[in-house]
Order: C-alpha cells, then structure tokens, then sequence
C-alpha cells in the first residue's frame, strides 16, 4: 500500500471516473477527502463504498470555481487528517456548442469548471505540500490536449484543457525544488456504464487500437503511479489513457 498515512483530496469524487479516482487511492492507503458540488445521495453512496473497503474518509460539500471556498476546503481537510498531500482535480464540466453560437457566460463556466478550480485548487494545497516538502498536483485533461488539439463544437472545452497542461508544466518546474510534482492525465472518453477491466477485456470496440472501451479502472492506476513515491522523479508529464485513440 503505497500511499499508506497520506492524504489525498479527489474533487468530484462521488461519482464516475472521481469516485474510481478515490476508490483507488484508498486501496493504496491514502485517507480519502472527496469534494462535491450538490449530489449529496452520490456522495453518501461514495463514502459507503470507500468505508467498505476500509478507508478512512470523509465526503465535503463545496463549490470549488469559488477560490474562498477552495481555501476552506483545504482547511478542513487539513484540520481533520492534519496535512493534504495529494490532490486529484477531477472536476471539468462539458458541452457542446459552435463557437459563434456560444454566449460569453457559455465560455466563462467551462473555464471557472475545467482551468480555474486546478488554479484555485493548487493554491490552496502548495502551503502544505511546501511546508511538507512533499506533494502530488494530479490534473486530469483530455486526449490531445498537450497538442492544442482542435474539434468542432468544443471550442471553449479544447481551449481549457490546453490551458490546463500549460498551467501543469509551469507549476511542476516552480514546484519542483519543494518535492512537489504536477502531472496530467488525459483519459478517453468513457461510457456511463462504467464497465470493470474485466468487462472491457471481455469486448471489441474498434476505436481504439488496443482493441477494447476504456475503463475508469484504467485511468486510476496511472493516477495512482503519479501519486506514489515511485514518482517523485516524474513531473510536468501529460499521459494519455487512451488505448491509442486520437495518436
């Protein structure tokens, strides 16, 4: 159990690819803070779920594209574990829309969602990681983004996400003489029906060229190798959990 007595703080962890994110990191050891925005079913869902397993956890309701409401998440987590070693900002939201059909206010929520929360997020944890002299910044983008990559429709979400891996490359060469590294995780798109690895290595899906859909269970581990002590040499990376899609 590699991150055994760390702490690892997941936004929008009780659900989807953030609730597998949590999932994992607790089988790994960590003590679990999960941030959400409302679903509070979800995040009593979520939090049965870890405490099945045996972690130990908390699940705390916040809006975190305020950056007050960041700090005090950071606090009372910090208050109640005594330190934040790890955060996981998962939380991105998505839509499409063309470019000329889309409002200011269109554009604006997707990068208070996907770009300024890792901005806010990051702040808040840097006092205790420098204090600690050891911390992991994990930012999850999407498939091409360390490209700039273009697609119709998504305009405003495409933008964001690159933005997302400029912002984790600086971050991770300012950080880097404090034990801090910053890395990224571009996942491919995965179903709702959230299949396990073993359901997915049972199927056919030819748009990837490995040979089958994704799983959240894939992007966990490569979440979950940032995080560990086998990578403090590894940071301002972009990995994509693709299967090859979109190479």
């Amino acid at each position: 159990m590699s991150l055994r007595n760390r702490v690892a703080l997941v936004t929008g962890g009780t659900r989807g690819i953030g609730r597998g994110l949590a999932l994992r990191l607790a089988q790994e050891g960590a003590r679990i803070a999960i941030a959400y925005r409302s679903n509070k079913v979800a995040a009593q869902q979520a939090l049965r779920q870890l405490q099945a397993g045996g972690a130990d956890c908390v699940a705390v309701e916040t809006d975190i594209t305020d950056s007050n409401r960041c700090d005090q998440l950071v606090k009372t987590v910090a208050d109640r574990y005594g330190r934040v070693d790890i955060v996981v900002n998962n939380v991105g939201d998505f839509r499409w829309g063309m470019l000329g059909e889309s409002s200011l206010a269109d554009w604006q929520s997707i990068f208070a969602s996907n770009l300024f929360t890792v901005l806010y997020m990051s702040r808040a944890v840097l006092p205790h990681m420098r204090k600690a002299r050891w911390g992991r910044i994990i930012n999850m983008g999407a498939v091409g983004a360390e490209r700039a990559f273009g697609q119709a429709k998504i305009s405003a979400y495409a933008a964001a996400k690159a933005a997302v891996v400029a912002l984790s490359r600086s971050l991770a060469l300012e950080e880097a003489k404090n034990g801090i590294t910053v890395n990224v995780v571009n996942p491919s798109s995965i179903d709702e029906n959230e299949l396990t690895l073993e359901e997915a290595r049972r199927m056919r899906d030819a748009r990837f060229p490995i040979g089958r859909p994704p799983t959240v269970e894939d992007v966990a581990a490569t979440v979950a190798f940032f995080a560990s002590e086998e990578a403090e040499y590894v940071t301002g990376q972009v990995v994509n959990v693709s299967g090859g899609w979109m190479l």
